[in-house]
């Protein structure tokens, strides 16, 4: 039977509603490995589109993918002074192997930094093997206290590309490359729109010289970090003694940049669009885009024969298609399954839909005004539906536009304003700063907002802050203050 318990309403407890809506949409759960989850299939799904859409912009681009071990030596984590203050809180360690004390201890890879770097400097001696565009598709570990499905959990599955260049502009140029790629398709195909630009000292990847990011702001007004790329000048480089042979013939340390994003944009993709009524995907990154159900009565041979026919034909036109023919659900039950699930449309097929030549079309999101359901006839059911499913991406991805814009303040000028926006609903609200990190920590504790980032060009406020937020000084950059997953 389905599971027809009403979920717990967003506005009533926006954590419980997350929570419940990820196992119940059968997204993930928990498993018996302490802060760590199963990723089922529905999830995995989902996933598997995002890692596709990300891999081809990747190669499209001239990166390649590599692989690299899991375990890593913990003398190499060691070497990075910042690094290892920035992950030694979160580094699970192997010191036994083969029923042995390990001469040395080998750290489940945080992040693969350190490895990637020593290997590259095996393979580079001259410019002419520059750059190293690399990326590889794994898991990572993260000792983390408290964990959420998919926004933090102690192992997650990630994209981390690390790349090498010749000089500190290639490098600064790949950074924002990434952060274009990453900002499309959480635009186009997630219909979740970031702000992006720089974090504060105190916010940067640990060992980076400077780090990009993208915030996305969730249903609830809190902000998601929903990926990063990190210039990281030459810090590991001279760590790893990754040295080429310039064109002049000097020796000399490359230039370094790495980037990523994971399973957290499955989280994201979630809160961004979820409903109470359950998961609302979008088309792009629905494991199933329209899912058939066939209303049986008495003779099912025509009707069904009718369903793999229609199924047939919408894959031709590049629509992903699931049939559910289960016997032992009533179609009532096998809509309110999908619903949850997020599928984009229903197609109904009757016998009397075989008697007019139509099928019946439910949107999983109805437009104001419009029928819940629409009888249509079928070669035009057919014929439209790739377009009916590029509409409801871009409706998605304008909803959460406005969503964003609307949650945004800006020309706060002290703590008071700051602090009553944001008890007020607000999600992202820019200030001036004055660069003391001092204030970063004041407004957290006051507030338990954290600075996201410096905007970008595009996102900064028309007139620039003059003052500091807190009434210290003068402004030497505008914030986004928001409370953040």
């Amino acid at each position: 039977m389905a599971d027809e318990k009403k979920l717990t309403s967003r506005s009533e407890d926006f954590s419980a509603w997350y929570n419940e809506l990820v196992q119940r949409a059968e997204l993930a759960d928990y498993s018996p490995t302490r802060g760590s989850m199963v990723i089922r299939p529905w999830g995995y799904g989902i996933w598997e589109l995002m890692q596709r859409a990300l891999d081809d912009m990747f190669k499209e681009t001239g990166h390649e993918n590599a692989y690299f071990p899991l375990l890593i030596p913990m003398s190499f984590i060691e070497r990075e002074k910042d690094h290892i203050e920035g992950f030694a809180p979160e580094l699970a360690v192997v010191t036994q192997g083969g029923g042995k004390e390990l001469e040395e201890p080998y750290a489940i890879r945080p992040t693969s930094e350190t490895i990637i770097y020593s290997m590259y400097a095996k393979w580079v001696q001259s410019y002419r093997d520059l750059p190293v565009l690399m990326n590889q598709w794994a898991n990572v570990m993260r000792w983390e206290m408290r964990t959420r499905l998919f926004l933090r959990t102690a192992e997650f599955l990630w994209q981390e590309g690390h790349t090498a260049h010749a000089t500190a502009d290639e490098a600064k140029e790949e950074t924002l490359l990434i952060l274009g790629i990453y900002r499309t398709f959480m635009e186009e195909w997630m219909g979740m729109p970031p702000l992006t630009g720089l974090k504060t000292e105190s916010e940067k990847f640990a060992g980076a010289v400077s780090t990009y990011t993208l915030e996305a702001l969730m249903q609830d007004n809190k902000a998601l970090q929903a990926g990063t790329s990190h210039f990281l000048g030459q810090n590991f480089a001279r760590q790893f003694d990754l040295k080429f042979q310039s064109e002049e013939g000097q020796e000399e340390y490359a230039w370094n940049t790495s980037w990523g994003v994971s399973t957290r944009l499955v989280g994201g993709l979630v809160m961004t669009h979820g409903d109470d009524d359950g998961l609302v995907l979008p088309p792009r990154l629905a494991p199933a885009q329209v899912v058939i159900v066939p209303i049986l009565r008495g003779d099912d041979g025509p009707v069904l024969e009718k369903v793999d026919e229609v199924a047939a034909r919408l894959k031709e036109a590049g629509v992903r298609v699931r049939i559910d023919a289960r016997e032992n659900l009533s179609p009532g039950a096998k809509y309110y399954e999908w619903e949850r699930k997020g599928v984009p449309y229903r197609v109904e097929i009757g016998p009397r839909d075989l008697e007019k030549g139509s099928v019946a079309l439910a949107r999983r999101l109805t437009p104001e005004g419009a029928k819940r359901k629409e009888f249509v006839p079928e070669d035009q059911a057919i014929a439209e539906m790739p377009g009916r499913l590029e509409a409801f991406q871009r409706e998605l991805g304008t909803a959460a536009l406005a969503r964003r814009d609307a949650a945004t303040v800006r020309g706060v000028e002290s703590l008071e304003e700051l602090e009553e926006a944001l008890d007020g609903g607000a999600g992202f609200v820019f200030t001036g700063w004055n660069g003391d990190p001092a204030v970063e920590t004041m407004v957290q504790e006051r507030t338990k907002a954290t600075p996201r980032l410096i905007p970008g060009d595009e996102f900064r406020s028309s007139e620039a802050p003059t003052k500091c937020v807190s009434g210290e000084g003068s402004s030497v950059a505008e914030v986004a203050w928001a409370r953040a997953y």
